[in-house]
């Protein structure tokens, strides 16, 4: 398995000070920064879009982790990669063509992730591993922050590894939603190597929060 990686969300940042945010996130020590694009259809709930992209990524050399929660993501794949996303994750629900999805986001040069929600099975992504970077299990319901952990959909992240283990795939497992101090744990031992962190990282002392959640996950 891979180093375990924190990849602070800033859906949960407060956006007034989100420069200074970004930053501390990476004083203390985070080498990814997860960015949600929503664009209140595939998800109830809108978030930030290219221009805010484009104008952070002035200020950090940070990996950006963009996660597409958009209808027909192919788009917009081009663009994505432009503004300055390191890696796109897009939804096998909101694809028509995964594969064709996957291949452009490889022809920009990024690294490519597919998503699924909660209530997806599992099977709906095991025909594309061999061509993704990651996969990205959603352990809440896409489109809110500060939700609690589904326990259950860590079997997800259990089985996955276990392929993961057996194909001898290279194979990142990324979960988002409820991660905190309380449950990250839970994910790394079910096989997860990238931890979406949003309220557990945003609230108090960031710094702080950081250090911690990265020494619990050994990243």
């Amino acid at each position: 398995m891979s180093e375990a990686i924190l990849a602070p969300s800033i859906l949960a940042a407060d956006f007034n000070i989100l420069g200074d945010q970004i930053a501390s996130v990476q004083r203390a020590g985070a080498k990814w920064l997860h960015i949600d694009v929503m664009d209140g259809a595939f998800v109830p709930n809108l978030s930030v879009g290219l221009p805010v992209i484009r104008s952070i990524r002035r200020r950090s050399d940070l990996f950006f982790d963009v996660h597409l929660m958009i209808e027909d993501p192919i788009r917009y794949i081009g663009d994505f990669a432009a503004s300055g996303a390191d890696g796109i994750t897009f939804h096998v629900e909101a694809a028509s063509d995964p594969e064709r999805v996957i291949g452009e986001i490889r022809r920009c040069g990024k690294k490519a992730g597919i998503s699924l929600k909660p209530a997806t099975p599992l099977e709906a992504v095991l025909p594309y591993l061999d061509q993704v970077d990651m996969v990205l299990v959603m352990t809440v319901e896409p489109g809110f922050g500060a939700q609690a952990l589904k326990r259950e959909t860590l079997d997800k992240v259990r089985e996955l590894r276990k392929i993961a283990a057996e194909t001898g795939r290279d194979l990142r497992i990324e979960v988002d939603g409820g991660m905190s101090r309380e449950t990250i744990l839970d994910a790394l031992h079910a096989g997860a190597d990238v931890f979406v962190a949003g309220s557990a990282v945003f609230k108090d002392d960031i710094e702080a929060n950081v250090r911690e959640l990265c020494v619990m996950i050994g990243g």
